[in-house]
C-alpha cells in the first residue's frame, strides 16, 4: 500500500515537473517569437530604419528616372475643412499686421497653427508613430521614450531626407475601376498583377506609392473618405518587406485597408512597416495625374520637417519624371 502510494506521488511529481517544463518552453518559444523583429538589422541603436538604404548609389539610381522634367506634387493643400481622423484638428490664424520701423512702411504677417501637425493632411508616420503594445521599433518601449514634451527616441528628425527611385502601383487602373470600394484588402497577387500590366518592377531601397482612386473624395465627400478605406493587406505588406522598400504610401488615410478583414486586428500592417521593419509611411498622397500620365517610375524626393521628438512630419512630397 505504503508502495504504491509512494509510486502515485512520483508520477504525479513527473507530471507537475513536466507541465513546468513545457510552460517554460511554451514561454520561451512565445518570448523568441515576439523579439524576433528586434533589435535592426542595423544595430540596436539604430533610430533610421528603412532610410538606411538610401545609399549614394541609390539617390544616383533616383536620376535614371528622369526623362521628361515634369514634376508632380503628391501633397494636399492644408487647410480649413480638409479631413481629420479621429479627433485631430487644425486651424491657421493670421495675426493683426505687425509694422516695422523706418519711413517705408514695411509690414509683415505671421501665422499661427494649431493642430496634430505630424498627423494632419498628407503626412509622413515616423518609426515613433505607433507600436506593438510598449513596443516600438527596434525595441524600444513607449514607457521610456515617449514623453509630455517630445519623443527622447525615434523622433522624425532622425530620418533625414528621402530620395530615391518612387514606383505607382495602379491598382485601381489594373482593376479596371475609377475607384477601388471602400475596406478593399490589396493582396500580394493584385500586387503583382498591377506591377506585371505596367511592366514595371520594384527594387531594394525603393518608394512604393499606390493608387486607389480614394482621393478623389478629398474636400468633395470627406465623410465617405474617413468611413474605411481601400489599402494594402498583410500579404501585400510582408511582399513589400521582402522587396526591402523604405517607404510605402497612398492617396488614402491609411494606406492599408480600413477595417481590416480580420475585426479582431487594427492597424497590422503599421506595425509590420514601422514597429518591426523600419518602413515610413505617407498618406492622404495625391496619386491622380500619376496614374493619368501613367508615370509608374520616377525620382522621389521628401523631406520631413525636422521637429524633435515629433511622431510624424507634414509636406509637400514630389515625383518627377
Amino acid at each position: 500500500m505504503a508502495v504504491e502510494r509512494s509510486r502515485g506521488w512520483v508520477f504525479v511529481a513527473g507530471i507537475a515537473v513536466f507541465a513546468s517544463l513545457l510552460t517554460a518552453l511554451i514561454t520561451t518559444v512565445v518570448s523568441r517569437g515576439q523579439e524576433r523583429w528586434y533589435p535592426s538589422r542595423w544595430g540596436a541603436d539604430d533610430q533610421r530604419g528603412a532610410a538606411n538604404r538610401l545609399t549614394p548609389a541609390k539617390v544616383l539610381e533616383a536620376k535614371t528616372a528622369i526623362t521628361a522634367g515634369k514634376v508632380y506634387q503628391l501633397g494636399h493643400v492644408y487647410e480649413v475643412g480638409m479631413p481629420l481622423y479621429g479627433s485631430r484638428h487644425f486651424s491657421l490664424l493670421i495675426p493683426q499686421a505687425f509694422e516695422m520701423p523706418g519711413k517705408n512702411q514695411a509690414v509683415y504677417h505671421d501665422e499661427i497653427i494649431s493642430g496634430e501637425l505630424g498627423q494632419i493632411g498628407t503626412q509622413f508616420d515616423g518609426l515613433g508613430h505607433l507600436g506593438i503594445g510598449d513596443l516600438f521599433y527596434n525595441g524600444n518601449r513607449r514607457s521610456e521614450f515617449a514623453k509630455a514634451n517630445g519623443l527622447t527616441r525615434l523622433g522624425v528628425e532622425h530620418v533625414g531626407a528621402i530620395v530615391s527611385r518612387g514606383v505607382l502601383v495602379d491598382v485601381a487602373g489594373y482593376k479596371g475601376v475609377p475607384m477601388l470600394d471602400g475596406g478593399y484588402e490589396i493582396t500580394s497577387a493584385d500586387v503583382e498583377g498591377a506591377l506585371k500590366k505596367q511592366n514595371t518592377t520594384i527594387r531594394p531601397g525603393d518608394v512604393v506609392l499606390f493608387h486607389t482612386g480614394w482621393g478623389s473624395l478629398w474636400m468633395k465627400d470627406n465623410a465617405k473618405f474617413l468611413a474605411n478605406a481601400p489599402g494594402i493587406g498583410l500579404g501585400a505588406g510582408q511582399l513589400l518587406v521582402k522587396q526591402e522598400i523604405v517607404l510605402a504610401g497612398s492617396d488614402t488615410w491609411g494606406v492599408e485597408a480600413f477595417p481590416n478583414p480580420d475585426a479582431s486586428l487594427t492597424a497590422p500592417v503599421h506595425q509590420l512597416f514601422l514597429a518591426k521593419n523600419g518602413i515610413y509611411l505617407l498618406e492622404n498622397l495625391m496619386t491622380e495625374e500619376l496614374a493619368r500620365d501613367q508615370t509608374y517610375e520616377f525620382a522621389f524626393v521628401f523631406a520631413p520637417l525636422r521637429l524633435k521628438g515629433a511622431t510624424g512630419s507634414p509636406g509637400n512630397p514630389v515625383a518627377i519624371r
